[in-house]
């Protein structure tokens, strides 16, 4: 599952005022401010209602629908609104905000310039407003430092004192990599007020961005966010995340307290069964799932949530059916990689799904954007693959594990060469194991299987490919400090070498140097006496040679190890074929 996050979303909010219509705009301004979005839609909708001129009641209306994802929503209103009213710099600033927010980047800075200059660059709210829509971290769309010049702008303005721009370009800052700009900006925001939470605790998400080295400072800073103002729900709902997978009990008591502080927005049911989960609680979290779903308007997630649960609890056959429900209600760009490799997993433990279970893999790879995990998914197709002895399709798997793991090792070549070479694919073995003597040019291993794949090639050893190949794995073997560790697969060069001597070369002494380097290497070896003999007692050429044999297949030898260069493996010997 995508995992857990609340929509950080910025937006002024004062803390003083006299009339019972400011009160009450403050009363709106301080549920976005929490990210109560939903409050605050209640409250901005109700304004709007009453004076539906008013272009603040309507533009702040427009960021709770976008605090709750509302997009389309928001994006209506302020189409509306500007047929009212085209001139409104704060509705202007709205479509420019969902402009970034489908990717239409030159219609928003147009409406957004359109905005500045209708307002005559004088107008905080207008400038914190543009501020806001290009310096929020979870849009990816909108341009940081265009952002910064904006609001830097806003607070050279007269009668400037509004904590929330400094904490804005702070966050624009931190979107530019300007970690030094952004934590000042934040500071001069709590210089304007103290109390303010949110710089805080936006403080303490830069410092969390550098990872667990400053987990102690933002962590403290938390805790002081938290003792300015216990209210601040985002801080939770941050440290929910924090200690999911590390610490359950604090998640949970962290969990609870952003909740009691949020809106209920459907997605508490959710987030409790998920809690359940990271608990190792699989039939609670069943159960849970089964007791949300009941409700109206239950979130997709659930199904997810109950197939995962469910595959943990060895339920192929209800994970399927949830998964499937999961996929059919759905939004597809919430759908994340996890969610589409955990269902070809359970596809896979029915036989015949390996086909249907793959385009789940390829979906997963093409949006995961870390190696390991893609890595990990084509792993799982390539070993499903190899399970049911599909070499041709698991060989093409664990070969595509090559094209995407940067520093693969000497295991990942093995598996797609050796695999190649199953299914007589000689010539991509080969490549793969011309591969693995680039990246380990002294382990004779894969020269060693680089000359089977050739041997298969040369059957009839007329070429001398599968010569030169077993030459060079000879080369490289001689070399190598522990003999052992090699000695099968030198054992069976050199008989190659002898048979090719004996039958292709017809070199008597060629033959008798390849045995004596066998025997030398194993003297008690009975293939290797018996080779001994027949080499020396028997000329090349005083008849026709019999037809050498072709290389016999042999069994899969064993995967070479990820933590030394080389492994003893078992290996087909090619024997010469005895005179009649």
């Amino acid at each position: 599952m995508t995992k857990m996050k609340t929509l950080v979303f910025a937006l002024t909010v004062l803390f003083f005022s006299s009339a019972s219509t400011a009160q009450t705009i403050d009363e709106g301004k301080k549920f976005l401010y929490y990210e109560r979005f939903k409050s605050a839609k209640e409250v901005f909708q109700k304004l709007s209602a009453a004076s539906p001129a008013n272009d603040e009641y309507s533009y702040y209306l427009g960021q709770a629908m976008i605090g709750l994802q509302d997009i389309a929503g928001a994006k209506a209103l302020y189409q509306q609104k500007s047929l009212a009213t085209p001139n409104s710099p704060l509705t202007l600033a709205g479509m420019g905000h969902i402009g970034l927010l489908e990717g239409n980047t030159a219609d928003a800075r147009s409406r957004f310039e359109t905005a500045i200059n209708l307002s005559g660059g004088k107008r905080i709210d207008v400038l914190n407003a543009v501020g806001v829509a290009n310096s929020n971290p979870d849009n990816k769309n909108g341009d940081a430092a265009y952002a910064i010049d904006k609001l830097n702008l806003a607070t050279t303005l007269k009668g400037f004192k509004d904590p929330e721009v400094f904490t804005n370009l702070g966050d624009a800052y931190r979107k530019n990599n300007d970690g030094s700009n952004a934590a000042k900006s934040y500071q001069s925001a709590l210089e304007l007020n103290p109390n303010y939470a949110r710089a805080i605790y936006r403080t303490g998400r830069l410092y969390q961005s550098q990872g667990e080295s400053q987990r102690n400072l933002f962590l403290s800073l938390y805790d002081q966010a938290i003792a300015k103002d216990a209210n601040f729900a985002p801080v939770y709902n941050t440290l929910f995340n924090y200690y999911y997978n590390t610490d359950v009990s604090k998640s949970a008591i962290n969990m609870e307290k952003w909740l009691t502080l949020s809106d209920d927005d459907g997605m508490a049911c959710y987030y409790r069964a998920s809690m359940k989960f990271a608990q190792g609680l699989n039939s609670d979290v069943i159960a849970k799932c089964n007791e949300c779903l009941s409700t109206p308007n239950a979130p997709a997630n659930l199904y997810g949530l109950k197939a995962f649960a469910q595959l943990k609890s060895n339920d192929s056959t209800g994970a399927k059916s949830s998964f499937e429900e999961f996929f059919k209600k759905q939004t597809p760009s919430k759908i994340g990689a996890g969610d589409y490799s955990s269902y070809a997993v359970t596809l896979l433990k029915f036989p015949g799904n390996e086909s249907l279970a793959a385009t789940y893999i390829d979906k997963a790879v093409a949006i995961d954007t870390t190696e390991a995990n893609k890595v990990a998914y084509l792993k799982v197709m390539a070993n499903a693959y190899r399970k049911i002895n599909d070499f041709n399709s698991s060989a093409a798997w664990f070969n595509r594990v090559l094209n995407v793991k940067k520093n693969y090792n000497n295991l990942d070549l093995y598996n797609a060469g050796f695999d190649y070479l199953r299914v007589n694919k000689f010539d991509s073995s080969i490549m793969v194991f011309d591969k693995y003597t680039a990246k380990y040019p002294d382990d004779m291993f894969g020269f060693y299987m680089a000359a089977r794949a050739a041997s298969a090639l040369d059957s009839l050893m007329t070429t001398g490919q599968a010569a030169t190949a077993h030459l060079k794995a000879i080369e490289v073997g001689e070399k190598a400090a522990d003999k052992s560790k090699v000695k099968d697969n030198l054992m069976a060069s050199y008989q190659f070498m002898l048979q090719y001597a004996f039958n292709i070369k017809k070199d008597q002494a060629m033959a008798i140097s390849y045995a004596d380097k066998a025997l030398a290497l194993d003297p008690m070896d009975a293939q290797s006496i018996k080779n001994k003999e027949f080499v020396t007692k028997n000329s090349p050429s005083t008849k026709a040679p019999a037809k050498p044999k072709a290389p016999v297949k042999a069994a899969a030898p064993t995967k070479p190890s990820t933590t030394t260069k080389t492994a003893a493996k078992p290996t087909a010997k090619l024997v010469l074929p005895k005179k009649k």
